[in-house]
């Protein structure tokens, strides 16, 4: 039997893992190199990821990963969506904002009075969330000294590389891909002062993006080319599912919770655009029809309140298995209210939220979590086979044990960005 390995880069917003592939015999076997934390960090500026450390836990997970497995073949990246690091000369200008940072709130307005939200969504496709790439590249002050703008996977195959390409998958969560032609939409762009000149050439998923710098590839241990996958994680969930009829519907839990159906043609409805329901590629060329959920950011951030407290960390499994024996009903409040959205107060928020009816222990104000999330689950699969006219026959849940993810978690370093590996060399405040 021929067994073929691979390694997988897989970035979510409170972790990130490597994994080794190893496809064979009709099984595809996995083997976790180790998961390493990420979240944001506060500067002056406002939040941004602490992008110096997560490449180098990339770095040296693959080196690991090399290490196991010397035949690994090639390498894929995926991450989280929308957030994007600006290359002027070759040079990072800084480090990627944080999508929960408030600054874009400031230009939707501004953006919507060029390009009102009915023509975008006809345009694009895409749900309103205010930190969707074009509202952020229409805040972000270094947007005129750029040359490049590359979201985050796409930013670390260049540094990789070398070579500047758009996964087709990801960009289309920037509202600037073209719902009917899946191609750069830079007469949008150009409306909306974006120079479309920074848009990368698009690829898509399976297209080799360029082999590792030599430099890296000796550290690495093996010279490997990147491989586009598909980017943007929701897409690669979806893809490693798979759905069991065309009836099914799926929900990828991790973060945000992505809960929708694949169609083979948009639906851009009123109803649609009105319940905020968007359009993403698949790896295939399917749409991804989904609504974003709030998924295990309101657990994640209540028990990281919790251990701030306590000044101590908590077993996430003990809880959750406390979570469980609770009888008897336990509230439940909207898990896409917008007061949820930012870092920090969770319990403190949610308890607003709730009144006198918010749970006094801890166990069952985690099963108040789980089962808010779960309705909020649910009404999104009851309105994407309304908006789709399916008669849904499954629904696929897909995500991550919560337990596992938590183990890795914790807050980034903050360290000083002038130690980045591959950044610019502009001068800089160590706060940057």
């Amino acid at each position: 039997m021929t067994v073929r390995a691979v390694a997988a880069v897989d970035l979510g917003a409170t972790s990130g893992r490597v994994m080794i592939g190893r496809i064979g015999d009709g099984r595809l076997d996995l083997e976790l190199v180790t998961r390493f934390p990420n979240g944001p960090v506060a500067r002056e500026d406002g939040l941004h990821w602490d992008f110096g450390a997560l490449y180098e836990h990339v770095l040296d997970r693959l080196t690991e990963a090399v290490r196991r497995e010397p035949g690994i073949e090639s390498i894929g990246i995926d991450s989280w969506a929308v957030d994007y690091g600006l290359l002027a000369g070759g040079e990072l200008l800084g480090e990627p904002f944080h999508y929960r940072d408030e600054r874009t709130a400031r230009r939707v307005d501004e953006v919507h009075a060029v390009a009102p939200f009915d023509e975008l969504y006809a345009r694009n496709g895409l749900q309103f969330l205010p930190f969707n790439t074009l509202y952020q590249y229409r805040v972000d002050a270094h947007l005129g000294e750029a040359d490049t703008a590359l979201l985050i996977p796409d930013l670390i195959a260049y540094l990789l590389t070398g070579s500047a390409v758009a996964e087709r998958t990801n960009a289309s969560t920037t509202g600037l891909l073209g719902v009917a032609d899946g191609e750069w939409d830079t007469a949008l762009a150009d409306r909306l002062s974006i120079r479309s000149s920074i848009l990368p050439p698009l690829v898509d998923p399976g297209a080799t993006i360029g082999t590792l710098r030599p430099e890296l590839a000796a550290r690495i241990g093996k010279d490997l080319p990147v491989i586009a996958v598909g980017s943007h994680d929701t897409a690669s969930a979806v893809a490693a599912t798979p759905l069991s009829t065309p009836d099914s519907a799926y929900i990828s839990c991790g973060t945000w919770g992505l809960v929708g159906v694949e169609l083979t043609e948009p639906v851009l409805t009123d109803a649609a655009r009105t319940a905020n329901f968007t359009h993403e590629l698949g790896v295939d060329g399917r749409f991804r029809f989904l609504h974003n959920v709030t998924g295990l950011w309101l657990l994640s951030e209540t028990v990281r309140a919790w251990e701030a407290e306590d000044g101590a960390s908590i077993d996430l499994a003990e809880l959750l298995s406390a979570a469980a024996e609770v009888s008897g009903p336990v509230p439940v409040f909207d898990a896409e209210d917008p007061s949820l959205t930012a870092p920090g107060d969770m319990p403190q928020r949610i308890t607003a939220l709730l009144g006198d009816a918010a749970p006094t222990s801890r166990a069952a104000f985690a099963r108040t979590i789980i089962e808010s999330i779960a309705a909020s689950f649910a009404g999104a699969v009851q309105s994407a086979a309304a908006l789709s006219g399916r008669t849904l026959d499954a629904i696929h849940l897909v995500g991550e044990d919560p337990s596992t993810v938590f183990s890795a978690r914790r807050r980034p370093t903050g360290r000083d960005c002038r130690s980045w590996p591959v950044l610019s060399r502009r001068p800089r405040s160590a706060t940057c």
